[in-house]
């Protein structure tokens, strides 16, 4: 399945200061790992060292928080928006 992925500023250095990419995927897994294939870094900074979801990021797909579905095994349906929006400290 083809989604559009927006990313945040933050990791446009890894998609050539790109905000909007498309992936390839069945899951968000499947999703992470082609945006790692075509844009080598990025999956460290979403994922952790377990390869679970980094816990001070938010992906969201068409505006639902993976948090809240299957997580990396959320599924990706064909033209699906996945946002990847980092957690921004501070008080």
């Amino acid at each position: 399945m083809s989604a559009n992925v927006r990313i945040p500023t933050i990791l446009r250095t890894y998609t050539g200061g790109v905000s909007e990419v498309p992936a390839e995927g069945a899951t968000l897994g499947e999703v992470v790992a082609d945006l790692e294939r075509n844009h080598a870094g990025i999956a460290a900074r979403i994922l952790d060292d377990t390869g679970k979801l980094r816990r001070f990021v938010n992906v969201y797909v068409n505006d639902d928080d993976v948090r809240f579905a299957e997580g990396l095994e959320t599924e990706i349906k064909d033209g699906a928006n996945i946002s990847i929006i980092p957690a921004v400290a501070g008080g």
